[in-house]
């Protein structure tokens, strides 16, 4: 078997941007990106754990933000950009993510972390024969260190060797 080095997959509203949580959690600040939108949440603390992430496998954007997380939201953590999945326009059914991350997944081992995998999302997990990891995060919640470390642990020995 090919071993491949796994794709790490991030999205931005309800993982890192907590947008479901009644008020700006604990650690979080918020900045207006979007002008007359409601603010968007970021805790400067996640820029450390996506350069972890980064340094495990390849790091890409699952957002529907697009090249906007590296322009409008990577920069309040200091960060540089990662390559992102293109999605349709938005707005559009969260079951069309699917098709795109398989695009760019290939036959690769693949965590996706996700504040709303769908019913194809999970059909689509089940039935790839390369190692896939979901990781679901709750949008009043968001991204937490034991999410991190979880990916990080999976990526060290995706295919489960040792």
């Amino acid at each position: 078997m090919d071993r491949k080095s796994p794709l790490l997959l991030l999205d931005l509203d309800g993982v890192l941007n907590p947008f479901a949580a009644p008020v700006c959690p604990d650690g979080h600040l918020e900045r207006v990106l979007f002008e007359g939108e409601e603010p968007v949440r970021y805790c400067p603390e996640h820029g450390d754990w996506i350069r972890e992430l980064a340094a495990a496998g390849e790091l890409w954007w699952a957002t529907a933000w697009g090249n906007y997380a590296n322009e409008l939201y990577l920069p309040c953590l200091g960060l540089g950009p990662l390559p992102y999945v293109e999605f349709p326009p938005v707005p559009f059914d969260p079951e069309l993510k699917v098709p795109a991350v398989d695009l760019v997944a290939g036959e690769r081992p693949v965590a996706w972390i996700d504040d709303n995998h769908t019913a194809a999302g999970l059909r689509w997990a089940a039935a790839r024969p390369a190692p896939t990891l979901l990781v679901s995060i709750d949008p009043a919640i968001g991204w937490t260190r034991l999410d991190v470390d979880r990916v990080l642990t999976w990526a060290q020995d995706p295919y489960g060797d040792a």
